[in-house]
């Protein structure tokens, strides 16, 4: 009762600006607003973002070793320890730790194919919360039971399996630790990966991941964030929303994703300012570096797609397209979160913002705007 109570009178002195304080409220009283960041970086690089506009900061990755979640290396462990000691600073602060990534969970499927794999990764992952002081885990498995990352094993059993994976975990976790899982934003897996009415009760979060929606494997390109459907491409974070409403899960626990970094095509012609063309990705470019690579120098010029709500550029000169957020675009989707009563937005990834004014801030301003 008494961390209830601390809770609520953070939220009444918060003042934008104030240090150490974050509440963002939605209209619907349920639950606040959150704010979550992935994050590669270490322990020194954290300090140069403003942390009091998170709520949630999630250490990317830990992965499975046989069937335990495994903390990789020393320089990981004392990272862990120098973001459990922000809490200090920052009592809002969740710092929670994920498991696996795109390209990260290779063993994944065959770990959580036996009670005793699922039981035991469920046991290590307690000890590795308790030993860091970690307030939870979050599952980016890149896809249980349809194909991810080339090469890596996936089942149809993969659903039921991390099913009862997430019920092991909340059984020995307790109530007070954050379990959340990254969730493709595209619509197989939506429909295939998981049993959704059984695990989302399991749960406190679902990160959707709303970007790649065009991947480093298509050959043509598109929005890979978009807000809004169109007619050359239906998904997007307002479809896999509608979804998800639709089969009536419960959408305050739903967190949307907003991308830091472009995807780039080269090779591709000039025509429709080269959205919906052929070409050949190149390139992943953060946002801190969005002024110098897409500058007005290499020919580039930005565009606005009305129906999805979505910025995007095109050189002319080099013949690339480039797709990401801006200011803008995390802006309406954080607008978005509220009109909807969404759980909050979240975001790949902290180090690719710019330290001031960046992405971060926006979604920040736009968050605490009544």
């Amino acid at each position: 009762m008494k961390l209830i109570y601390s809770f609520i009178l953070l939220s009444l002195v918060f003042t934008i600006g104030t240090e150490n304080t974050f509440a963002l409220n939605h209209s619907h009283e349920k639950s606040p607003m959150v704010v979550m960041a992935y994050y590669t970086g270490d322990g020194t690089t954290i300090n140069n973002y403003r942390i009091d506009q998170l709520t949630h900061l999630i250490f990317s990755f830990l992965h499975v070793q046989g069937d335990s979640l495994h903390v990789a290396s020393p320089k990981d462990s004392v990272t862990l320890r120098q973001l459990v000691a922000l809490k200090s600073q920052y009592p809002h602060l969740k710092v929670m730790v994920s498991m696996g990534g795109w390209g990260g969970c290779e063993p994944c499927s065959a770990a959580f194919s036996t009670a005793k794999g699922r039981r035991q990764f469920a046991q290590s992952t307690k000890k590795i919360l308790d030993e860091y002081g970690l307030d939870g885990i979050d599952l980016d498995w890149e896809y249980p039971a349809i194909q991810g990352y080339p090469g890596h094993l996936f089942t149809p059993q993969d659903k039921e399996n991390f099913t009862d994976l997430i019920r092991r975990l909340r059984h020995v976790l307790g109530k007070k630790k954050i379990i959340s899982f990254a969730a493709g934003g595209f619509d197989e897996y939506l429909r295939y990966s998981i049993d959704w009415h059984k695990v989302v009760p399991l749960v406190n979060y679902v990160n959707l991941m709303s970007y790649d929606l065009v991947n480093g494997y298509s050959k043509v390109t598109g929005l890979h964030t978009p807000l809004y459907s169109s007619a050359n491409q239906p998904e997007s974070v307002d479809h896999a929303i509608h979804y998800l409403d639709s089969i009536h899960i419960d959408m305050h626990k739903v967190v949307i994703g907003a991308a830091f970094y472009a995807r780039v095509w080269t090779e591709v012609p000039d025509t429709n300012h080269g959205l919906f063309q052929s070409g050949k990705f190149t390139d992943m470019i953060n946002y801190s570096d969005f002024d110098s690579y897409f500058s007005p120098a290499n020919g580039f010029v930005f565009y606005w797609d009305k129906d999805s709500q979505a910025p995007y550029c095109y050189s002319s000169e080099k013949h690339a397209f480039g797709t990401f957020d801006d200011i803008r675009s995390v802006q309406l989707k954080t607008k978005y979160v509220k009109e909807k009563h969404l759980g909050g937005i979240m975001f790949w990834e902290l180090t690719c913002d710019k330290p001031k004014d960046g992405l971060l801030h926006a979604i920040y301003q736009t968050a605490v705007q009544k």
